[in-house]
Protein backbone atom coordinates (compact mmCIF):
# COMPACT_ATOMS: atom_id res chain seq x y z
CA UNK A 1 0.00 0.00 0.00
CA UNK A 2 1.14 3.42 -0.95
CA UNK A 3 1.85 6.50 1.52
CA UNK A 4 -1.36 8.11 -0.22
CA UNK A 5 -3.29 4.98 0.10
CA UNK A 6 -2.28 4.95 3.51
CA UNK A 7 -3.24 7.85 4.28
CA UNK A 8 -6.66 7.50 2.58
CA UNK A 9 -7.20 4.86 4.97
CA UNK A 10 -6.53 6.73 8.12
CA UNK A 11 -8.66 9.53 7.28
CA UNK A 12 -11.63 7.37 6.40
CA UNK A 13 -11.34 5.49 9.64
CA UNK A 14 -10.86 8.95 11.44
CA UNK A 15 -14.45 9.91 9.84
CA UNK A 16 -15.72 6.70 11.07
CA UNK A 17 -14.86 6.96 14.30
CA UNK A 18 -16.01 10.66 14.91
CA UNK A 19 -19.06 9.45 13.43
CA UNK A 20 -19.48 6.90 15.86
CA UNK A 21 -18.55 9.17 18.84
CA UNK A 22 -20.73 11.91 17.68
CA UNK A 23 -23.93 9.51 16.66
CA UNK A 24 -23.45 8.06 20.60
CA UNK A 25 -23.12 11.10 21.94
CA UNK A 26 -25.51 13.91 20.05
CA UNK A 27 -27.69 11.74 18.25
CA UNK A 28 -28.06 10.74 14.76
CA UNK A 29 -30.44 13.28 13.36
CA UNK A 30 -28.31 15.94 15.28
CA UNK A 31 -25.15 15.47 13.91
CA UNK A 32 -24.30 16.85 10.55
CA UNK A 33 -21.76 16.11 7.96
CA UNK A 34 -19.79 19.36 9.07
CA UNK A 35 -19.63 18.12 12.57
CA UNK A 36 -17.92 15.06 11.72
CA UNK A 37 -15.79 16.50 9.23
CA UNK A 38 -14.60 19.21 11.76
CA UNK A 39 -13.99 16.09 14.62
CA UNK A 40 -11.86 14.32 11.75
CA UNK A 41 -10.16 17.26 10.94
CA UNK A 42 -10.67 17.42 7.28
CA UNK A 43 -12.96 20.15 5.36
CA UNK A 44 -16.93 19.23 4.56
CA UNK A 45 -15.98 19.45 0.75
CA UNK A 46 -13.02 16.83 1.62
CA UNK A 47 -15.87 14.51 3.57
CA UNK A 48 -17.72 13.51 -0.51
CA UNK A 49 -14.19 12.20 -1.11
CA UNK A 50 -14.64 9.50 1.22
CA UNK A 51 -18.43 8.86 1.76
CA UNK A 52 -21.48 10.09 -0.28
CA UNK A 53 -24.39 10.60 2.63
CA UNK A 54 -24.07 9.98 6.29
CA UNK A 55 -25.98 7.06 6.05
CA UNK A 56 -22.51 5.08 4.14
CA UNK A 57 -20.09 6.04 7.26
CA UNK A 58 -22.82 3.37 9.12
CA UNK A 59 -21.39 0.76 6.61
CA UNK A 60 -17.89 1.28 6.02
CA UNK A 61 -16.90 -2.06 5.02
CA UNK A 62 -19.94 -3.50 3.23
CA UNK A 63 -18.34 -3.38 -0.27
CA UNK A 64 -15.38 -5.53 1.19
CA UNK A 65 -17.68 -8.32 2.71
CA UNK A 66 -19.36 -8.62 -0.30
CA UNK A 67 -15.81 -8.89 -2.25
CA UNK A 68 -14.64 -11.19 0.70
CA UNK A 69 -17.80 -13.43 -0.39
CA UNK A 70 -16.80 -13.36 -3.73
CA UNK A 71 -13.33 -14.04 -3.32
CA UNK A 72 -13.99 -16.69 -1.73
CA UNK A 73 -16.05 -18.42 -4.14
CA UNK A 74 -13.67 -17.84 -6.94
CA UNK A 75 -10.98 -19.60 -4.90
CA UNK A 76 -13.83 -22.96 -3.86
CA UNK A 77 -12.11 -26.61 -4.09
CA UNK A 78 -13.39 -29.00 -6.48
CA UNK A 79 -14.97 -30.81 -3.18
CA UNK A 80 -16.62 -27.72 -1.53
CA UNK A 81 -20.32 -27.15 -1.70
CA UNK A 82 -22.30 -23.93 -2.10
CA UNK A 83 -23.20 -23.44 1.91
CA UNK A 84 -19.88 -24.24 2.85
CA UNK A 85 -18.31 -21.62 0.38
CA UNK A 86 -20.68 -18.92 2.30
CA UNK A 87 -19.66 -19.84 5.93
CA UNK A 88 -16.33 -19.79 4.98
CA UNK A 89 -16.67 -16.13 3.65
CA UNK A 90 -18.40 -15.09 7.42
CA UNK A 91 -15.01 -16.49 9.17
CA UNK A 92 -13.16 -14.81 6.99
CA UNK A 93 -15.11 -11.11 7.45
CA UNK A 94 -15.01 -12.21 11.06
CA UNK A 95 -11.28 -12.59 11.21
CA UNK A 96 -10.45 -9.98 9.10
CA UNK A 97 -12.75 -6.72 11.05
CA UNK A 98 -15.13 -6.53 13.82
CA UNK A 99 -17.67 -4.48 11.29
CA UNK A 100 -20.41 -7.18 12.65
CA UNK A 101 -19.72 -7.42 15.46
CA UNK A 102 -18.22 -4.70 17.69
CA UNK A 103 -19.34 -1.03 18.53
CA UNK A 104 -19.95 0.34 15.33
CA UNK A 105 -22.35 -3.03 14.42
CA UNK A 106 -23.74 -2.41 17.76
CA UNK A 107 -25.13 1.29 16.75
CA UNK A 108 -25.86 0.63 13.42
CA UNK A 109 -28.25 -2.09 14.51
CA UNK A 110 -29.95 0.40 17.23
CA UNK A 111 -30.17 3.44 14.49
CA UNK A 112 -31.62 0.96 11.94
CA UNK A 113 -34.52 -0.13 14.35
CA UNK A 114 -35.07 3.85 14.86
CA UNK A 115 -34.29 5.74 11.83
CA UNK A 116 -36.37 5.59 8.62
CA UNK A 117 -33.10 6.50 6.61
CA UNK A 118 -30.78 3.96 7.85
CA UNK A 119 -32.81 1.37 7.84
CA UNK A 120 -33.53 2.08 4.07
CA UNK A 121 -29.69 2.73 3.12
CA UNK A 122 -29.70 -0.96 4.95
CA UNK A 123 -32.42 -2.28 2.80
CA UNK A 124 -30.66 -1.20 -0.14
CA UNK A 125 -27.24 -2.52 0.48
CA UNK A 126 -28.75 -5.93 1.30
CA UNK A 127 -30.68 -6.23 -1.84
CA UNK A 128 -27.69 -5.22 -3.46
CA UNK A 129 -25.16 -7.44 -1.51
CA UNK A 130 -27.82 -10.76 -2.00
CA UNK A 131 -28.13 -10.55 -5.55
CA UNK A 132 -24.43 -10.03 -6.65
CA UNK A 133 -23.43 -12.63 -4.24
CA UNK A 134 -26.24 -15.01 -5.48
CA UNK A 135 -25.12 -14.28 -9.25
CA UNK A 136 -21.53 -15.39 -8.70
CA UNK A 137 -22.75 -18.59 -6.62
CA UNK A 138 -24.79 -20.04 -8.93
CA UNK A 139 -22.29 -19.24 -11.94
CA UNK A 140 -20.09 -21.12 -9.77
CA UNK A 141 -22.58 -24.20 -8.82
CA UNK A 142 -24.54 -24.35 -12.29
CA UNK A 143 -24.86 -27.91 -11.64
CA UNK A 144 -26.84 -27.43 -8.30
CA UNK A 145 -28.03 -24.09 -8.21
CA UNK A 146 -30.11 -21.97 -10.72
CA UNK A 147 -30.74 -18.05 -9.85
CA UNK A 148 -34.01 -18.87 -7.65
CA UNK A 149 -32.45 -21.69 -5.70
CA UNK A 150 -29.25 -19.53 -5.61
CA UNK A 151 -30.99 -16.40 -4.07
CA UNK A 152 -32.84 -18.20 -1.61
CA UNK A 153 -29.82 -19.47 -0.41
CA UNK A 154 -28.19 -16.63 -0.12
CA UNK A 155 -31.46 -15.00 1.53
CA UNK A 156 -31.28 -17.56 3.77
CA UNK A 157 -27.84 -17.16 4.51
CA UNK A 158 -27.99 -13.35 4.65
CA UNK A 159 -31.32 -13.50 7.00
CA UNK A 160 -29.39 -15.83 9.40
CA UNK A 161 -26.55 -13.57 10.13
CA UNK A 162 -28.89 -10.91 10.11
CA UNK A 163 -31.50 -12.26 12.60
CA UNK A 164 -28.33 -13.39 14.97
CA UNK A 165 -27.08 -10.12 15.21
CA UNK A 166 -30.05 -8.59 15.94
CA UNK A 167 -30.50 -10.67 18.96
CA UNK A 168 -26.66 -10.50 19.97
CA UNK A 169 -26.27 -7.02 19.66
CA UNK A 170 -28.70 -5.73 22.18
CA UNK A 171 -27.98 -3.72 24.96
CA UNK A 172 -28.36 -6.79 27.21
CA UNK A 173 -26.22 -9.02 25.47
CA UNK A 174 -22.53 -9.36 25.87
CA UNK A 175 -20.34 -6.96 23.59
CA UNK A 176 -17.82 -9.57 23.49
CA UNK A 177 -16.49 -9.27 19.60
CA UNK A 178 -14.75 -12.68 19.13
CA UNK A 179 -18.15 -14.14 21.53
CA UNK A 180 -20.42 -12.75 18.58
CA UNK A 181 -18.59 -13.62 15.80
CA UNK A 182 -18.74 -17.19 17.31
CA UNK A 183 -22.71 -17.66 18.08
CA UNK A 184 -23.19 -15.77 14.23
CA UNK A 185 -21.41 -18.57 13.00
CA UNK A 186 -22.83 -21.14 15.08
CA UNK A 187 -26.09 -19.77 14.48
CA UNK A 188 -25.83 -19.78 11.00
CA UNK A 189 -24.67 -23.19 10.50
CA UNK A 190 -27.91 -23.89 12.37
CA UNK A 191 -29.80 -22.31 10.25
CA UNK A 192 -28.06 -23.18 7.12
CA UNK A 193 -28.31 -26.72 8.04
CA UNK A 194 -30.74 -28.40 5.75
CA UNK A 195 -28.77 -27.19 2.80
CA UNK A 196 -25.11 -28.51 4.63
CA UNK A 197 -27.08 -32.23 4.27
CA UNK A 198 -27.79 -31.63 0.88
CA UNK A 199 -23.96 -30.44 0.31
CA UNK A 200 -23.23 -33.86 2.14
CA UNK A 201 -25.09 -36.02 -0.23
CA UNK A 202 -24.17 -34.59 -2.90
CA UNK A 203 -20.33 -35.42 -1.78
CA UNK A 204 -21.34 -38.97 -0.82
CA UNK A 205 -22.87 -38.90 -4.50
CA UNK A 206 -19.63 -38.31 -5.78
CA UNK A 207 -17.30 -40.70 -4.19
CA UNK A 208 -16.33 -43.91 -6.47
Amino acid sequence: MSLREMKRQRTRQALVEAAIELFERDGYEQTTIADIAAAAEIGTRTFFGYFATKEDLLFPESDARVAASLAEIAARGPGDGPVEVLLRALHRVGDDSDDLTGRLAALRLRLIQQVPAVRGKALQMQVAAQAEIARHLAAAFPDELDHVTSAALVGAFVGAVTGALAALLEPSMPQDPAVVQREVQRATEVALRPWLAHDVRRQGSRTP
